[in-house]
């Protein structure tokens, strides 16, 4: 028996609807799984909706009704588009279940029970008029860094900072506009460094004795974490939060990032309970047993490669063999937008073109490293037409419909002479499923495309047509050996594309589905072959020009609602700045020689900064949250050295260190080599 396999997706979230940056993940989960499940493994595909925290709860609050109503609504908006793009989940589920709930609360009581929970005191707004702590998102005031009005508690819109609620100028509850006051609450922790050895060893690759599968890139981003040293991971929030309530701890709730992946459990368990498996199989089993396959946007590395196989472990469970990182969707070369209508709705496209051709653009375009993906509208459009149409739906057209019209809808022996295409082709089709295993589909598309275009050159020059008047069986031998061919493309674009090989199946009479096994076989000699079934027509660029226009008009019409689009106006932009303007900047190589906690700010370290012959400068930087002091020294790192100097209420600072990060506990600074100079002038 082959071993277990367990896929997901990463959970969409309730508060918005389906984009095609959603679709492009799970395309590429639905052909990885399709694919294994082709190639006979036993292979379950566990989904659900991510319906806890405070935008469900913010947003409900807006629209007057439950939070339960809210993702309710979702649910179905969601399932409709996936159900409408073919993806093949076994379950599409919600973490808002009694199975979720249970694991969550199975997966703290065994970190707690262990020590590995740890509780202290944490300053918070607190809303004096609704006697509430107040989540990031029931915040608004005006940016520190840029001054815009109207932003929420924990990112700027605007300029994009982020920064802590507290920081915020002029903060008053979202909800009642008060102005809200600092008040101590206990929050629970999940101190990360007790769990440091076993992530250490459950990064290491297979070649280095592991057994976790982790692209090189995504394996050395977390590995400068664990190395920048673990940071305690909050994991309680306080009412109201749509959530789940901490057990023993009343009033206390479950962070969404603690419970949001266990809703992958929660799945399973409703799933298997279904279908008479047992979840203990997949979850409670050990990775040679059962292989846990997970398919994310790198934008939530941080989550599923660090704090989730610490939890599993902690708690006993099976932890991911392997993560599949892919890259940000862009359309026509830049992120999706609202005003240029490439923010585009999975419901806005069904509107307008067949699924199929999304999802063999996207299969042909991801590979198994996590580059950005640019949906190209022209290059689409082309890539449709070109392989689709002209290349393999032509080549079958031409040789089926051939059969059917002019020598009685029977086939025959392939031609002998066709032979050499047709191994080659075998060779090619072998190569598939190991392709796909390793989330290569694009290149497993380019293998049936160049089946199909030797097939149509061998169909041009041996010239069926010509032959048939005076030799019929070699007419239909030549047709029987592009059939062949068609039959083995179908297989390699089945999991991309599974209309495409049930039509295919129909106007063949095959006995059983195709497979990569069974697609190479000859077809049964004197074969009636059926009529001819449309494979792929045209895509029209007016069809693609219609999406754009549309999706103007949808995310104008139905805002926030649809699109998740603000609901408050912005101040505009300064002016533009010239290149030109950044000829004054000064970037030069620091030492960090001494680092230290600020007294009285949980955000700010104060580093002194060895330049060399520039002498040494003292930098109030932001990065609290993200390093402590000692991982800073003797690191070398880039310093805005000519800006002019700051005076804050904790001293002077005479420089910016460069570092970027979403969040203010998840900050990168910018590292130069050991053997930079301190001082040296950086281009």
């Amino acid at each position: 028996m082959s071993k277990r396999v367990l896929v997901t997706a990463a959970l969409p979230y309730a508060n918005g609807s389906i984009h095609l940056g959603h679709l492009l993940e799970a395309v590429q989960t639905d052909v990885y799984v399709r694919a294994r499940r082709q190639a006979g493994d036993d292979v379950i595909f566990m989904w659900a909706a991510d319906t806890h925290g405070t935008p469900i709860e913010l947003r409900a609050r807006r629209e007057g009704i439950t939070p339960e109503a809210l993702i309710e609504r979702a649910h179905a908006e969601h399932l409709a588009v996936f159900t409408g793009f073919g993806i093949g989940f076994d379950i599409y589920y919600t973490t808002h279940s009694e199975e979720t709930t249970r694991h969550a609360t199975a997966i703290f009581k065994a970190i707690e029970d262990s020590g590995g929970i740890a509780s202290r005191e944490t300053e918070q707004l607190f809303c004096p008029h609704d006697q509430m702590f107040l989540p990031d998102r029931f915040v608004k005031g005006t940016c520190p860094k840029c001054g815009a009005a109207d932003q929420y508690g924990d990112v700027c819109e605007v300029c994009g900072a982020t920064y802590s609620p507290t920081d915020l100028k002029d903060a008053a509850c979202s909800l009642c506009g008060t102005a809200p006051q600092l008040a101590s609450s206990e929050h629970l922790f999940v101190p990360l460094a007790k769990h440091e050895a076993f992530l250490r060893s459950w990064l290491k690759a297979p070649e280095d004795g592991g057994a976790t599968r982790l692209q090189p890139t995504v394996r050395n981003y977390v590995q400068g974490w664990v190395d920048q040293g673990l940071r305690d991971w909050d994991i309680s929030r306080d009412a109201p939060y749509f959530g789940i309530e901490i057990p023993g701890h009343p009033g206390k709730y479950f962070y969404v990032w603690f419970d949001a992946p266990i809703g992958y459990i929660g799945a399973t368990e409703r799933w298997c309970a279904d279908n008479g498996r047992d979840a203990a199989d997949y979850w409670k089993a050990t990775p040679e047993d059962a292989e846990i396959v997970h398919v994310i946007g790198k934008d939530i590395v941080y989550f599923h490669c660090l704090f989730w196989p610490a939890m599993l472990h902690a708690a006993g469970y099976n932890t991911p063999s392997r993560v599949q990182v892919h890259g940000w969707l862009q359309v026509n070369g830049e992120k999706m937008s609202k005003t240029r209508g490439t923010f585009i709705l999975g419901s806005t496209y069904l509107e307008h073109a067949a699924p199929e051709y999304l999802r063999y653009y996207f299969a042909a375009k991801l590979g198994a490293e996590q580059g950005d993906i640019d949906l190209s509208m022209e290059d689409f459009a082309n890539r449709v037409n070109a392989d689709l149409v002209k290349k393999a739906a032509n080549l079958a057209s031409r040789a089926i419909k051939f059969v059917g019209g002019r020598l009685g809808g029977r086939a025959s022996v392939a031609a002998e002479d066709a032979a050499p295409l047709l191994a080659k082709a075998r060779e090619r089709l072998a190569a598939a499923p190991g392709l796909f295993r390793d989330f290569e589909s694009g290149k497993a598309m380019r293998l049936a495309m160049e089946i199909a275009e030797d097939f149509n050159l061998y169909l041009t020059e041996a010239a069926p047509w010509k032959l048939v008047k005076t030799d019929p069986e070699r007419a239909r031998a030549v047709c029987t050996a592009v059939i062949e061919a068609c039959k083995m493309i179908a297989a390699i674009l089945k999991p991309a594309l599974p209309g495409w090989a049930e039509k295919v199946e129909r106007m063949l009479k095959l006995d059983a589905p195709l497979d990569f096994v069974n697609a190479a076989e000859p077809l049964p000699a004197d074969l009636e072959v059926g009529e001819y079934e449309t494979l792929a027509e045209r895509l029209d660029p007016k069809v693609l020009d219609a999406i754009i226009e549309a999706s103007k008009e949808s995310v104008a019409a139905k805002g926030p609602a649809v699109a998740d689009a603000p609901d408050y106006e912005v101040e505009p932009l300064q002016p533009e700045v010239a290149i030109d303007d950044f000829v004054g900047l000064d970037l030069r190589v620091g030492r960090v020689v001494a680092a230290a906690a600020v007294e009285g700010s949980n955000k700010l370290l104060h580093l002194t900064l060895d330049l060399g012959p520039l002498g040494s400068r003292s930098v109030f930087s932001g990065i609290a949250k993200s390093y402590a002091p000692e991982a800073l020294i003797g690191k070398n790192v880039v310093v805005f050295a000519n800006l002019k100097p700051r005076k804050m209420r904790f001293g002077l600072s005479e420089g910016m260190v460069l570092a970027a990060g979403e969040a203010a506990d998840k900050i990168t600074v910018l590292e130069l080599d050991a053997k930079a100079r301190p001082g040296e002038r950086i281009s």
